[in-house]
């Protein structure tokens, strides 16, 4: 790998451990990266997996008060995440790219319309009946099926991710956002053990994003604690919509 090629995935880790504490799309960045630097599809998804890890360890530390009395909700949910996280992993390394590639786009841009009509749709539930504080069982099953996805790709799973908990649990968007981090480095983490076991890792580039994320995670964290609820939703909106046009146009 040439220095410039070195300097361009460390960028790009650098860019997607920022994106994915505020929004969770950072693979938006590093994925296409690595393609353009030719690594296949498979080696290039389950490499930047790998170096995204640390990043999302970063990222949970960097909102930590956040997640101040939410132990138990993390625990279920991370359970559901990691569940899921080993069916994607594996349906990566089984079934054809096709299978979850057509469905992609249509997965983020849902999230994103979620987002938006998400105070509306709070008081929709509201008005029909007393909302759960964790949920219930439609929010694990989404959970699970989001953590498939992530195990699969995971670019915009962190969309996904938000809208799901922004929907069913009455919490305010910021201490949900740092549940996000957790599910998302829950996901991320057993895909890449799966990943290590067996397949192959590009070593020199999942260490490289990893120095990246890591710095991107803290970058990212003070970023987004800083943002204004309203603000952070509608960010989630047009990054969401904007990653589920690209993919429609990239790939069909």
């Amino acid at each position: 790998m040439s220095p410039w090629a070195a300097l361009a995935v460390f960028a790009a880790g650098l860019a997607a451990g920022t994106a994915n504490v505020i929004v969770g799309a950072g693979s938006l960045v590093t994925f296409p990266v690595l393609l353009a630097l030719g690594y296949g599809p498979v080696v290039a998804n389950v490499s930047n997996n790998v170096g995204l890890i640390p990043g999302n360890v970063s990222g949970v530390i960097a909102y930590r008060r956040e997640l101040t009395g939410q132990r138990s909700r993390a625990v279920v949910l991370g359970s559901a995440s990691a569940a899921g996280a080993v069916a994607g992993a594996l349906g990566l390394l089984v079934l054809p790219a096709s299978v979850f590639r057509d469905a992609v786009p249509g997965l983020i841009l849902f999230a994103a319309v979620l987002m938006a009509l998400q105070p509306r749709l709070v008081r929709a539930v509201e008005r029909r009946r007393g909302r759960t504080g964790d949920g219930g069982v439609a929010l694990a099953v989404g959970v699970f099926l989001t953590g498939v996805y992530g195990g699969y790709f995971g670019a915009a799973q962190g969309v996904v991710l938000i809208a799901l908990l922004a929907v069913l649990i009455d919490d305010g968007l910021q201490r949900l956002n740092a549940v996000k981090n957790v599910l998302a480095m829950v996901v991320n983490a057993v895909a890449g053990v799966v990943f290590v076991l067996l397949s192959h890792v590009a070593w020199p580039v999942a260490g490289l994003i990893a120095a990246g994320s890591i710095i991107g995670g803290q970058v990212g964290g003070r970023i987004g604690q800083r943002l204004p609820a309203e603000t952070l939703r509608w960010v989630i909106v047009v990054v969401g919509t904007a990653v589920a046009v690209a993919l429609a146009v990239a790939w069909f």
